[in-house]
């Protein structure tokens, strides 16, 4: 049987600092061994006129050396003594974790379609359900209301029709959000670092207080591995950078993000997912807007554009370091004020800080004109309006 016992936050810290520290490491090493092979083999991203305004080719394949540090940090962390997990969870994360990167090496290597890419990412997202990622996601709203301890086992299996939809959407909407934002040297990176710190936070102070032992470790061991390979990758990314991670770097950050927020459903209190999802915040607010300005601009939603709040603040004349250093900072008070809400704030009072945020967000997108209409010669591949068709099609990149 599985310890309950409860430990101080200093011994998980003494104990489980070498799964961020072998992540690092690993990653740090892998990079360069796989920014050599892109370069021989001419994997490389090329500059256009548009989506691409790099000088001259990048190469990919850094998104496998982030998931060589990322599963080097998750097997450790299943194999460290007095830590206990559950094997065939973090086995089938695993698993799922290499498949999303490999959907993202091909979409690097080929250009997916959108609609095959997205296919794909329900297939790894029923792969988590399989091994009892988020099988239980909708529980927590259940549990926020009136009938949330009826247990009746009808009430049981409508929580498991409703938490399968809204797993698959938190999966594939984190995968692309993190995609969405890979799109300026040392962004995503950058950002998942800060990220995976803020889901670590929440994840230290359940596993001080909740009983269920094993799941607050795996929540640990993933929040930790996913730091260090995310940090291990920056220093090669940072302007200007010499390697990207691609499809496959970002999408398997975005999975990995999106597996956190499930398993801080797993408690059964909605404030610890809403705040992995505030710690989550940046990325989803980005998705947002690009989604929306390209309604707006009767752009496809699936086609790539310059949209994204950091191209438009390049586009009023900042560089491209202040433009990382803002969106760290931003990153920061997601993560900030969403582990704070939930560690010293009672329900109600998360959702209202949610609620605040949320608003605060959007006035602030309306007083920049984030989502302004675009002049007619302004709107690419010959949009001319909501309802236009666009002539070409491009995926995000």
């Amino acid at each position: 049987m599985l310890s309950l016992v409860s430990r101080p936050a200093g011994e998980f810290l003494r104990e489980l600092w070498p799964v961020a520290l072998v992540s690092f490491l690993v990653v740090l090493v892998a990079t360069p061994i796989c920014r050599a092979v892109a370069r021989k083999y001419r994997i490389v991203d090329r500059p256009d006129d548009f989506l691409k305004p790099h000088k001259q080719p990048i190469p990919y394949m850094g998104g496998v050396a982030i998931f060589a540090g990322w599963a080097a940090g998750i097997l450790l962390g299943m194999k460290m003594e007095g830590y206990p997990v559950r094997p065939f969870v973090l086995g089938g994360i695993l698993v799922a974790g290499l498949l999303i990167m490999l959907v993202g090496l091909l979409d690097d290597l080929r250009n997916m379609p959108p609609r095959l890419k997205l296919v794909l990412n329900i297939g790894v997202g029923l792969l988590l359900l399989w091994v009892g990622v988020g099988r239980d996601s909708f529980h927590v709203f259940v549990r926020a209301s009136v009938i949330g301890e009826s247990g009746d086992p009808t009430l049981q299996w409508l929580e498991l029709m409703f938490s399968v939809p809204l797993s698959l959407f938190i999966i594939v909407g984190a995968c692309n959000a993190t995609n969405l934002i890979d799109g300026m040297d040392g962004m995503c990176s950058g950002v998942l670092g800060i990220i995976s710190l803020g889901f670590f936070v929440l994840a230290l102070h359940l596993a001080v207080y909740a009983p269920d032992q094993a799941l607050s470790n795996e929540r640990l061991v993933l929040a930790l591995a996913m730091l260090g390979a995310a940090v291990g990758f920056l220093p090669y990314n940072l302007n200007p950078a010499s390697i990207f991670m691609g499809d496959a770097g970002s999408m398997l950050l975005g999975l990995n993000a999106a597996v956190m927020i499930l398993l801080f459903a797993d408690p059964g209190i909605i404030r610890w997912m809403l705040g992995a999802i505030m710690v989550f915040g940046l990325p989803i607010a980005d998705m947002m807007l690009t989604l929306l300005r390209r309604w707006r601009n009767a752009q496809p939603l699936m086609m790539g554009d310059r949209s994204h709040f950091y191209d438009q603040l390049v586009d009023r004349g900042y560089s491209v370091r202040q433009v990382v250093a803002i969106s760290y900072g931003l990153a920061f008070g997601f993560a900030a004020i969403g582990c704070g809400a939930v560690i010293f704030l009672r329900t109600r009072y998360v959702i209202l800080v949610c609620m605040g945020v949320v608003i605060a967000t959007m006035l602030a997108v309306w007083k920049f004109r984030m989502v302004a209409l675009l002049p007619p010669d302004e709107r690419p591949y010959g949009a001319v309006g909501h309802g236009a068709v666009a002539t070409e099609q491009r995926s995000h990149c």
